[in-house]
């Protein structure tokens, strides 16, 4: 399997080259040149596999450049009940008939972004020390993310995480998670503008090819590969949980701001999975929303960023985007190009052609957006009829999910997060504190170590070479 850039940089490369180059050099994103397809024998016999097992057959479709021996040996190391609470890493637990909350935030960081991160931080140690070689990981976060990242890296040889975030826009729990760590790779930067604001910085010093090549800078954002590929495997675990046989399909509700776990439900519906339908939610800043009913994708600046309940999808520029459109337009990078580098670049807009946009219902994506209103009723009614407790984010899947339901299809909602990093939207819901683990009581009163700076990707490159 050799991967090529959605901007048409057709140059093959390997799994292991991908992983820790982050965007291509010409600034697309890295895919697979085909998605391998899963037969109806291999789906059966995948279904009584165990999580670890599952995601190494998945995985090494993928990876050809790293021995299956160690590839499997990485991966039944991370997916385990000590690191993620239950034998089945990822249960289902039935709200009602046909549907279903797929658990998702029982890693170290209780978000769903530790499902890839914990295999991204084991990836990229075997990888380095392998070369001998060392990384410096630039990342931007709305929130889930950095913690992940930084708990999956922390104390890993040769790696060094630089962590932009935007200043004094997380929840409380979800600052007190990134900037009480004291180690001494980890280094948490707060900008004085949005998410879309460090992701553009991240962008920017990544296509800076000289800098990325001297600083050997790398990326764990969904930009990245190695995390999309990883979360492909919960489709397939969910899948299997929530149907008795190979016959029958499931739809799958996905709170969304940067597309990238969405995108690896695209990825396993390519590779044959049987998915009805992919149900994206947004939250205020809807942007993906109004290009799946309409066909215009319109980024907004900074200023048109909602801060909202549901802080890890207040973003406007869905950077992992660029995969599904490639795949939406045959793979014609020379129109992917045009549209996200030129369109895209200066006016801040692009419109699908009126047959671009009819090709969307062949990919079974349908979308919705929730509002805080929605949240607080979702999160009221789950606890009240369902008997559970869920985050904001998870709640503005579960609105939508409830608005696109087939008879006789199961819907499974992904879970994002644990309600204990939204404390104050669940008590504006509930009424009371939501339950946190006993290793996290406090935790924001704990020491915090971040560094301030204005939006300016010159002065983050001048930090990293400080400590890089």
């Amino acid at each position: 399997m050799k991967y090529i850039s959605t901007r048409g940089d057709a140059a093959p490369r390997g799994f292991s080259e991908i992983l820790l180059e982050g965007l291509a050099p010409d600034g697309g994103l890295y895919l697979p040149t085909h998605y391998p397809k899963i037969d109806t024998a291999t789906l059966a016999r995948w279904r009584d596999l165990t999580y670890a097992e599952l995601a190494f057959e998945i995985l090494a479709l993928y990876i050809a450049d790293i021995p299956h021996a160690d590839l499997k040996r990485l991966v039944s190391q991370t997916y385990t009940e000590q690191v993620f609470g239950t034998r089945e890493i990822t249960p289902l637990k039935k709200l009602e008939d046909g549907l279903y909350l797929e658990a998702l935030s029982n890693g170290p960081t209780l978000a769903f972004k530790d499902m890839a991160m914990q295999l991204l931080g084991a990836l990229f140690e075997y990888e380095l020390a392998r070369r001998g070689q060392t990384l410096n990981i630039l990342g931007a976060t709305s929130g889930d993310t950095g913690s992940a990242a930084e708990y999956a890296m922390r104390g890993k040889q040769g790696v060094k995480v630089f962590m932009l975030s935007p200043h004094g826009r997380m929840s409380p729990f979800q600052q007190a998670q990134m900037f009480s760590l004291q180690d001494a790779n980890i280094h948490n930067i707060a900008v004085e503008g949005v998410f879309d604001d460090c992701q553009d910085i991240v962008k920017a010093v990544s296509n800076d090819l000289a800098f990325k090549r001297r600083w050997k800078i790398g990326t764990v954002n969904s930009i990245n590969w190695a995390r999309l590929l990883a979360q492909v495997v919960y489709y397939f675990a969910g899948y299997f949980q929530a149907t008795k046989n190979n016959d029958e399909r499931v739809s799958f509700a996905v709170p969304s701001g940067n597309f990238g776990n969405i995108c690896a439900g695209h990825v396993a519906r390519m590779m044959g999975l049987p998915i009805e339908r992919l149900v994206l939610a947004t939250n205020e800043n809807n942007v993906l929303d109004e290009f799946f009913r309409t066909g215009t994708y319109r980024a907004r600046g900074s200023a048109e960023t909602h801060e909202t309940s549901s802080p890890s999808m207040d973003i406007s520029k869905a950077s992992n985007f660029e995969r599904f459109v490639f795949d939406l337009l045959g793979r014609d990078a020379a129109r992917t190009r045009a549209l996200f580098a030129d369109e895209l670049a200066k006016t801040g807009r692009f419109t699908l052609t009126r047959e671009e946009f009819a090709r969307i219902a062949e990919y079974g994506f349908v979308s919705g957006s929730s509002t805080h209103a929605d949240r607080l009723a979702t999160i009221r009614d789950t606890a009240q009829r369902c008997g559970t407790v869920i985050d904001t984010h998870t709640a503005d899947g579960l609105k939508v999910a409830r608005e696109h339901r087939d008879a006789g299809v199961p819907m499974i909602v992904l879970e994002t997060a644990l309600p204990a990093k939204f404390s104050a939207t669940i008590v504006e819901a509930l009424g009371r504190e939501p339950e946190r683990p006993a290793a996290l009581q406090g935790i924001e009163r704990l020491p915090k170590r971040f560094e301030v700076m204005r939006v300016d990707a010159q002065a983050v490159k001048d930090y990293i070479a400080r400590h890089g």
